[in-house]
């Protein structure tokens, strides 16, 4: 894999956490991103995406309001902030970036990805 998560932990509930997503060996400047979520014994889910160039955010509407997206291109990473996190939050968050020409949104689909990060652990819990 060459895309790279971090920051995740082990937080309480209320708390904010900020999670990074960076290649590991070339530029994002040419990738839409979207970040998704996996819960124990549940399926992935879509958080939100990002453009290209940074001036569209989609969010799915579970997390619309307490998560927020952005991207630092000079930075070649692009962050996903989570705000009042609740024990449902407890996830392995995953980045993906899709390749595009030109402009690209960006989707909750997860199906035009075409990387993956490994993912990061996020613990919420008292």
């Amino acid at each position: 894999l060459r895309l790279v998560e971090s920051g995740g932990g082990l937080v309480q509930p209320g708390e904010s956490l900020k999670l990074a997503c960076a290649p590991r060996s070339y530029s994002l400047e040419i990738y839409a991103v979207g970040w998704f979520r996996q819960a124990p014994g549940k399926g992935r889910e879509a958080l939100g995406c990002i453009s290209n160039y940074g001036d569209h955010v989609q969010y799915a509407d579970s997390v619309k309001g307490r998560f927020a997206i952005s991207r630092d291109d000079a930075a070649n990473t692009v962050y996903l902030l989570l705000n009042n996190l609740k024990p449902d939050d407890t996830a392995v968050y995953y980045c993906a970036a899709q390749w595009v020409l030109g402009y690209g949104s960006g989707s909750l689909n997860e199906s035009v990805y075409d990387e993956w990060g490994q993912g990061t652990q996020v613990t919420v819990s008292s």
